[in-house]
């Protein structure tokens, strides 16, 4: 494996562990082709937010989830954030917590 998953909190970690199993075991797949392909993952399973920002786009027979992600120095990948999709959109508020913590992690 060429890139390293980590999680910006424990949080985050534990969400993603609740989601649906379906889902669960969708986003297990996905994050296994996110740590060899890193950044050249693309559509359908990956699409880029702007700014440096991605989403992992799992889904199973439960629904669509989504999980916002950024990559730091060092081929690493932070999980920012998770949750379930419910309208064609991305909400705001989903959009600007991802953003929020990808800045933390970049100044950290």
């Amino acid at each position: 494996m060429s890139w390293i998953i980590d999680y910006y909190s424990e949080e985050v970690r534990n969400e993603i562990n609740a989601l649906p199993v379906g889902i669960r075991a969708s986003y297990a797949r996905l994050a296994n082709l996110l740590e060899e392909f890193g950044l050249d993952l693309r559509m359908p399973h990956s699409r880029a937010m702007g700014d440096g920002l991605f989403e992992l786009r799992p889904r199973g027979r439960e629904g669509i989830a989504r999980v916002f992600y950024c990559m730091k120095v060092g081929r690493k990948i932070i999980m920012l954030h998770s949750f379930i999709k419910k309208s064609n959109e991305t909400p705001k508020r989903e959009m600007d917590i991802a953003r929020r913590r990808q800045k933390e992690v970049a100044e950290s």
